[in-house]
């Protein structure tokens, strides 16, 4: 069937190319004439492992297209999805005026002729979002349009989104009528997935639900390594004995230096902030996030107290992303401890396989650290090494390469990643989380 994609952020362009891939034909539209014309020539501006290759072969097959115009999106396809951004504002809430200003736009491009277009809101909105949606489209659109609204919330991580749009653990929709729920049913017929039919309402909770209590999850055992490291008990088994609870899972329960990345940090705000305006206080949530906050502190707090002090010590860090396998700094704890090291005057050397150009665009690191070219050249006389980002590749380290780079043979460990008797036995100082 056709399918319109409006915006070609990390979500947009990773669904409209995944929906390709299974047949569809894809019209993805972006207002950025330069990341269209890069897409075109098969480029994508951002790191996701598999992505290009797909982008590449369904632009090929004709089966996905780019273009800046609403106007031919709306033609093009009878469920219009809209992706775009929505950031958080200084309150926590979330900004919805590029929602509101591609509705509008959508609505102003509509025909009686075209016939019924299900308009659907893929980004993470908060709920009553999608009333909205139908009320600007109303406004707007001319006379005889027919549409109908649906929201269908994704669930991507970064680093492996193309592998779960393709195999979804589930698929999860809500509507407001009957039309918009077979179009909805046809976009996932290629897709072998449990589905999840709900009203709109439901199903613009579920995103926020979900992701709140992933980094509840993540801020409890955070909580939980503190409680190991003074009473002497290992976070890994302990995780370990909580994660065999079928009720409960393993995953998730990974004691590090915190959540970070452009969903979960925005997403509890987001909740918390639509909590409030229902008027309940979530304090749960707001426990999160003083967890996390204080989870890069605790961890400063390890390397004050065995450098002493940070002044024109010599910090090489590896890892810049906020996690594995994406270029994506957003909310990047490594970013924010490196900061406050060389705000304390730190000099600095980072490396990351991937993220040190979108750190390098970001501008707040320019000037201020080094960027090594690989792993080993980050530890030339480094008194102190930092590992931020549990890229697979940090944890198959060669001690003795370390040991001959470093001036003094100190590891801080934020992801857990070696393991500690391993490490000490080759003659270096190591310190992590919970263990």
């Amino acid at each position: 069937m056709k399918i319109t994609i409006i915006g070609t952020g990390y979500v947009g362009l990773t669904t409209g190319t995944c929906f390709a891939e299974v047949g569809h034909e894809v019209c993805c539209v972006d207002n950025n004439a330069e990341k269209v014309k890069m897409l075109l020539d098969g480029q994508i501006p951002i790191y996701e492992p598999g992505l290009e290759e797909l982008v590449v072969k369904n632009v090929n097959a004709k089966r996905l297209q780019f273009t800046t115009s609403t106007e031919e999106g709306v033609k093009h396809g009878e469920v219009v999805f809209i992706a775009v951004p929505t950031p958080p504002q200084a309150d926590g809430s979330v900004d919805l005026s590029f929602i509101e200003k591609v509705a509008r736009e959508i609505a102003e491009s509509m025909t009686p002729e075209m016939g019924y277009r299900c308009i659907v809101d893929k980004s993470t909105v908060p709920v009553k979002t999608g009333e909205k949606v139908g009320e600007t489209i109303r406004r707007y659109a001319p006379a005889g349009v027919e549409f109908g609204i649906a929201s269908n919330p994704e669930f991507l991580r970064e680093g492996c989104a193309v592998d779960d749009l393709l195999n979804p653990d589930r698929i999860v929709f809500g509507t407001n009528d009957d039309r918009a729920g077979e179009l909805m049913q046809k976009v996932y017929a290629p897709f072998v997935a449990p589905v999840l039919v709900t009203d709109i309402e439901s199903a613009e909770l579920i995103k926020h639900a979900a992701n709140s209590f992933l980094a509840l999850k993540i801020s409890y055992i955070n909580a939980v390594a503190k409680i190991c490291e003074k009473s002497g008990g290992d976070i890994e088994k302990v995780a370990e004995g909580i994660g065999m609870d079928e009720r409960i899972g393993r995953s998730f329960l990974n004691a590090g230096l915190g959540y970070g990345g452009s969903c979960f940090p925005k997403d509890v705000k987001a909740f918390i902030a639509i909590s409030e305006s229902l008027g309940y206080p979530f304090q749960l949530l707001k426990e999160v996030e003083n967890i996390n906050a204080s989870q890069m502190t605790h961890f400063l707090d390890k390397i004050r107290e065995k450098l002493w002090v940070l002044q024109d010590k010599k910090i090489a860090v590896w890892g810049l992303a906020f996690k594995q396998n994406t270029d994506d700094v957003r909310e990047s704890v490594a970013i924010r401890l490196i900061k406050q090291m060389v705000e304390e005057g730190a000099q600095v050397t980072a490396y990351d396989p991937e993220a040190i150009g979108t750190a390098k665009t970001m501008g707040e690191l320019d000037g201020v650290i080094e960027f090594a070219d690989n792993m080993y050249d980050c530890l030339d006389d480094a008194e102190a090494l930092v590992i931020a980002t549990e890229w697979p590749q940090f944890a198959n380290v060669d001690i003795a390469e370390l040991k001959k780079r470093m001036r003094s043979h100190l590891i801080f460990d934020g992801r857990n990643l070696l393991d500690p008797e391993t490490v000490k036995a080759q003659g270096v100082e190591y310190y992590s989380i919970g263990r």
